[in-house]
């Protein structure tokens, strides 16, 4: 029989409720604390329990110290628990000092490097959590901080001596608390360990595990500074929870594709720490671990972007039960997805297969407390070999970025819209990248560049991680045979910063003197702000910014008078003299307007802010998260609906637009997702469950037939593709507009487009395009894709965007996009006084696609008709 860690301690938590230990005061057991023992059945504590717990050990144990790091969206303080011997918690500066030498100075000589690595130790990175359904790691977090603090054995010890473990309790504590209450108000009733009837985050859900190249969350922001410019760990490990039928645990390495950008030193440690984890989770009787299956990293935008900062890091990933409710698994239940597992068999990425049974939150603990202590223990076997594999990663890189193309990525002053060349700037310096500006014109590649470009060089310790955001992407394919089936790539397969922002960026392929460039380094935040006359009427606000937007909605807010040209540039009146309320205002933002210091006598129209419906579902709707968050960061107000909500919302009197974010046709009409006919019940309580149905829909057509807008993109534009029907007076008129939805013939043409950046071509004057280039790029998952048709009575329809006919992929991965060449992607529609439009993209995707916002921005300002 099998004694695990877990119920180990749990037997000696009823034994003693405290432990005198020579290292320091008693130390409360969690058991103690908490009032059960952590994992056990159907007990979960919340962030606020957790962080209280982890203060105690604090004060009481010199092996653990809390840090604050940052607050979460919400506005939940975080932290990271350095857990080691009291020695390195009493070195802990200089300790940081050593890691941001060996991690970021390429001039130290063979003698500094060695006294640092021998004065070293590993600092292990470990973030639990961020996923709040995924409760074990936290859960995890108290029985491993407990169990270091307390060890007295000398292997224990001797990690403790040589590793500095960075435990951050909870990625995610806004979303903890939503899950553990949502957890206990079902506990006892049929719907318990139901899911979250909305994301479990302020804004994104799962995908605060997609935002570590764009840094939009302030969590996000926290954990990132971590690694980017504060305390350079040599090891991070992010730990998840995946379906419960599968494999009961994954260790790295990954599967393919990896990132070519990374060093091959990398992935051979990332595959080191993954072989001991396996090893010694299987010696331990753990079954059904894994690794080289389902799970590859070929993508920056998670935790693990950190590899591209010379880090070795991974994820794990846990079967899960249902949330703390255990699980029973019947044999013929068990399946594996592919990608390194064609059976549940016992094979070379899963050696010891899991063969069913109970499955408790009591198991997921255990197995996290074993990795976590397989870490320490690689760790600390290899010291001295990680400490100085640190210092030669820096050095190589900084080598490669002085002998290989590209030298540096340039980004000319002049640009469509400056207020994202600003944005990458200051994002490049959150991330630890070096930032120069040039003071005088210079010439490359055959173009003479003017003065205050901004100069980006690749001899930086970070040089993968520049050249992954700078460059354009191109998939790394990899077949399962050769010239056989492609391996899928997991997420998207675009991210590049230029391309995305719609910045004008410029790779130095040859050999160029820095020197020459007469630059500078900018220190701290980045504008191109001046200063303000004393004397001035109003400021104008340029259409082609995204900031403009962002001022016109704040000036509104503030009661400031805001008016528009005909080019639709904002024009904003000064309220008064000097610190004004417009000039407090232009102080936040980072391009400078235009001044207008006499009136003008230029025809302008008055500017309104239009009332705004957010159509968000309880079904963890991310995408509707992304919209408010854009909402909320350019100030523009807005009030959510509910699908089941719209029978008893007057939208015509309430509202003026009305916003539709990608969402299954199912889920927005009946509550419930349908595929092919087949409907799949979901694991919400009822009262969650409740769609538009036909009674909401004719609310939405009564206010499209009264002049009301609506936008919607993605899968549901699907709602406003086929029959539709109206009351007119006392009859029923059955209706289609003219536009339909030709994705499905596109994809049996072979288009496959798993998330790329595609060009369009934009219709001119039109008010959708005000401010817009004539050909932009636009995140594109390949559906949907259109065609009009001649209207019948009162309506009428523009083609806004369509591909061009060849040059269609600019960044990541599709297949036979000439298909695509000429095709519809965008498209205005009106019935009777109302008007819709239809983007076959998303135009503000995980608010990384910058370059496309004014597309969404001129929507919501569209003009209604009257």
């Amino acid at each position: 029989m099998r004694f695990s860690l877990f119920s180990i301690l749990t037997a000696l938590t009823f034994q003693i409720f405290y432990t005198d230990v020579a290292i320091g005061q008693a130390v409360q057991t969690p058991n103690n604390f908490f009032g059960f023992q952590p994992g056990s059945d159907r007990n979960l504590f919340d962030y606020e329990k957790l962080i209280d717990y982890f203060k105690v050990l604090d004060q009481r144990s010199p092996r653990l110290v809390m840090k604050e790091i940052g607050n979460s969206p919400e506005g939940r303080p975080m932290y990271i628990a350095f857990i080691s011997s009291e020695e390195n918690i009493k070195n802990l500066e200089n300790l940081r000092d050593i890691n941001e030498q060996l991690a970021t100075n390429p001039e130290l000589t063979d003698e500094q490097r060695n006294t640092m690595v021998k004065d070293g130790r590993v600092f292990v990175l470990a973030t639990l959590s961020m996923h709040s359904t995924e409760v074990g790691p936290s859960q995890a977090a108290p029985l491993i901080a407990y169990e270091l603090i307390t060890a007295l054995h000398p292997d224990t010890t001797g990690w403790l001596d040589n590793t500095v473990l960075m435990l951050v309790p909870c990625h995610n504590p806004d979303g903890m608390d939503k899950v553990v209450n949502h957890y206990k108000k079902y506990l006892g009733t049929k719907y318990e360990g139901s899911s979250l009837p909305e994301v479990y985050h302020k804004y994104v859900g799962h995908d605060n595990n997609r935002d570590f190249i764009t840094l939009s969350q302030e969590d996000t922001k926290a954990i990132a500074a971590v690694y980017n410019t504060g305390w350079y760990p040599q090891v991070m490990v992010e730990k998840h929870q995946m379906g419960s039928s599968g494999v009961r645990y994954f260790v790295p390495p990954p599967h393919d594709p990896i990132a070519e950008n990374i060093d091959a030193g990398i992935w051979n440690w990332i595959g080191i720490f993954g072989s001991n984890m396996m090893k010694d989770m299987t010696q331990a009787g753990e079954k059904g671990v894994s690794q080289h299956y389902l799970f590859d990293d070929y993508w920056p935008g998670s935790t693990e972007t950190c590899i591209w900062k010379n880090v070795i890091g991974f994820l794990t990933e846990c079967a899960s039960v249902q949330t703390a409710t255990p699980v029973y698994v019947e044999e013929n239940e068990l399946s594996v997805i592919g990608k390194g597992l064609g059976d549940y068999k016992k094979s070379i990425n899963m050696p010891d297969p899991w063969l069913g049974g109970w499955w408790r939150l009591g198991d997921i603990v255990d197995y996290e407390i074993t990795s976590m202590m397989s870490i320490l223990k690689t760790a600390t076997a290899n010291r001295a070999a990680i400490l100085a594999f640190q210092s030669d990663l820096c050095k190589l890189e900084v080598s490669k970025g002085k002998t290989e193309a590209p030298y540096f990525y340039i980004l000319p002053p002049q640009q469509h819209d400056p207020g994202e060349m600003v944005g990458i700037v200051n994002l490049l310096i959150e991330h630890g990248v070096h930032v120069y500006k040039t003071d005088d014109p210079f010439t490359v590649n055959g173009t003479v560049i003017s003065g205050g470009a901004i100069v980006i060089p690749l001899a930086q310790p970070y040089r993968p991680f520049i050249k992954e955001v700078m460059e354009k992407q191109n998939f790394p394919e990899r077949h399962y045979t050769p010239n056989g089936e492609l391996i899928k790539p997991y997420d998207i397969t675009s991210w590049s910063l230029p391309l995305h922002r719609g910045v004008t960026s410029v790779a130095v392929t040859e050999p160029l003197d820095a020197q020459f460039l007469n630059m500078h380094e900018i220190n701290g935040p980045f504008s191109l702000l001046e200063p303000l006359p004393e004397s001035y009427w109003a400021a104008v606000f340029s259409v082609t910014n995204n900031e403009s937007y962002k001022a016109a909605f704040m000036a509104s807010e503030l009661g400031l008078e805001v008016s528009r040209t005909p080019g639709g540039d904002f024009i904003i009146m000064r309220d008064g003299g000097k610190n004004s309320k417009l000039d407090k205002l232009i102080s936040k933002l980072t391009v400078m307007p235009e001044i207008l210091t006499d009136k003008s006598r230029m025809p302008f129209t008055s500017f309104s802010v239009p009332r705004i419906a957010l159509v968000e579902t309880n079904m963890h709707d991310m995408d509707a998260g992304w919209t408010r968050f854009i909402f909320d960061s350019y100030r523009i107000p807005f009030t959510t609906v509910k699908p089941g909500d719209f029978a008893k919302r007057d939208f015509a009197t309430d509202f003026d637009v009305v916003v539709f974010p990608s969402n299954n046709k199912s889920i927005l009409m009946e509550g419930q997702y349908r595929s092919e006919n087949e409907v799949y019940p979901t694991s919400y309580p009822p009262e969650f469950t409740k769609g538009i149905g036909k009674k909401g829909m004719d609310q939405l057509m009564d206010f499209l037939e009264q002049g009301g807008i609506i936008l919607s993109w993605g899968q549901s534009t699907e709602l406003f593709t086929g029959l539709l029907s109206m009351k007119v007076g006392d009859t029923t008129e059955a209706f289609r507009l003219p536009v339909r939805d030709i994705s499905k013939s596109i994809r049996e043409a072979g288009v496959y487009c798993p998330g790329s950046f595609v060009r369009i071509n934009l219709k001119h004057d039109h008010p959708l395009t005000q401010g817009m280039p004539e050909s932009t790029g636009v995140f594109f998952r390949g559906t949907p894709v259109f065609t009009t048709q001649i209207p019948n009575f009162d309506m009428d329809r523009r083609v806004i965007g369509t591909f061009p006919e060849e040059n269609i992929l600019m960044s990541g991965y599709c297949e036979k996009p000439e298909k695509l060449a000429d095709k519809t992607v965008m498209v205005w529609l009106q019935r009777g006084k109302g008007q819709l439009v239809l983007y076959g993209f998303n135009p503000q995707f995980r608010a990384s696609t910058q370059g496309s916002y004014k597309l969404l921005f001129n929507g919501l300002l569209l003009e209604k008709n009257k």
